[in-house]
């Protein structure tokens, strides 16, 4: 089996299929957490479920959010951490039982032998029956034209890490900034990663990430940018599977997509165990795969609604609403459903219920809520 990439997802994938005695190679450019590309931020309780807190930075149990026209604070139903990526990644890959080596992914090499996958590396042709495409937003081994931006459903993000500390976690609605974005600040124990990110892939944040960091005093340095997916993409191709940014495992509007990545690729790595076990066929775990990934189009698809809106909202508006939006009872209900997109508790190892029922069951909750929504 052919993991590529390294990051949440490829980990992940990895991870579930620790102890099958399946022969997994996992592959990257980089070497395991050595090339961070996010804010590295995550609900405390994915730590938790993950087996992860050694990585934990700091925490937060209040998000505090600034417009033009006030600040507002809003209690936490849950708590939030920044933790170190290199050591989450490090921690994640103790977990596996996997080969890494070191190898750029140029694409697909043709078929292989006997229903094989041949991918190309700069390190030559590697085949195998199951192969993960792990590797971000390019979606290298998809059959059809990858993404190119910016005529493509992406955002793109900037940030840098000065030194420093900071007691909350806080993220700018600010038009000097961005446009259509926002810009953030997560303290992070001994530096502050503070970064721009635009919904708009046209805008380019590099200057408005310099003065959001001179605004709060400090110098910027250690720049790392990325883009962003904003759109769900189809989980299979081609005979392969895809999951993180390669499969748009990135919510839209908040741009979070380490705890979906991992969540996804779980999931993934659960159904190839069962091709491992004998128990499914390639094609079976690839369309039960689908399907699950599929079942949660509908929430990516009003996420994304939201992004679009927000930028069309005035700015005394869009302090009304924010400040509207920050009572406790409203807080906690939509903070809740947004952590139920990709819960924690489906990594619990005594659920009885695996993921796929989870979301089964929460696919019947949201039609629910899609009829009482419209009825409104």
């Amino acid at each position: 089996m052919l993991v590529c990439g390294a990051s949440f997802a490829g980990l992940a994938v990895a991870r579930e299929l620790a102890g099958s005695g399946a022969d997994v190679l996992v592959i990257d450019r980089y070497e395991i957490g050595e090339r961070q590309t996010s804010a590295c931020g995550i609900p405390t309780d994915w730590l938790r479920a993950t087996g992860l807190m050694a990585a934990e930075r700091q925490r937060f149990s209040e998000l505090v959010v600034h417009t033009p026209h006030g600040t507002t604070r809003y209690d936490l139903p849950w708590s939030f951490s920044t933790f170190d990526y290199r050591q989450l990644c490090e921690l994640m890959w103790s977990h596996c039982d996997a080969a890494f080596e070191t190898a750029k992914v140029d694409g697909r090499a043709g078929p292989g032998e006997g229903g094989e996958i041949a991918v190309e590396t700069d390190r030559g042709t590697i085949s195998a029956p199951l192969v993960v495409d792990a590797l971000g937003w390019r979606r290298m081994l998809a059959l059809t034209d990858g993404y190119q931006p910016p005529d493509a459903p992406l955002s793109r993000g900037l940030e840098v890490h000065p030194a420093g500390t900071g007691p909350d976690l806080e993220i700018w609605i600010d038009r000097q900034y961005v446009p259509a974005g926002y810009g953030w600040s997560f303290p992070a124990e001994d530096e502050v990663r503070i970064g721009i990110g635009s919904f708009d892939p046209r805008f380019h944040v590099k200057d408005t990430t310099v003065l959001l960091t001179e605004d709060l005093g400090k110098e910027p340095n250690e720049y790392q940018g990325n883009w962003i997916p904003h759109k769900l993409r189809r989980g299979t191709e081609g005979g392969v599977f895809f999951a993180g940014d390669s499969a748009g495992h990135c919510l839209p509007l908040t741009a979070e997509g380490i705890r979906t990545a991992i969540y996804f690729g779980a999931e993934l790595g659960r159904e190839l165990r069962a091709v491992v076990d004998g128990e499914r066929t390639r094609e079976e775990a690839a369309a039960r795969y689908a399907e699950f990934n599929d079942s949660h189009e509908w929430k990516f698809r009003w996420m994304l609604r939201a992004q679009q809106l927000l930028p069309r909202v005035p700015a005394r508006l869009q302090q009304l609403m924010i400040r509207l939006c920050g009572g406790k009872r409203f807080v906690d209900w939509s903070f809740g459903h947004y952590l139920r997109i990709a819960p924690p508790d489906a990594l619990s190892a005594d659920d009885q219920e695996g993921p796929r029922e989870q979301q089964r069951h929460a696919g019947d909750t949201g039609r629910a809520e899609r009829d009482l929504v419209q009825a409104e």
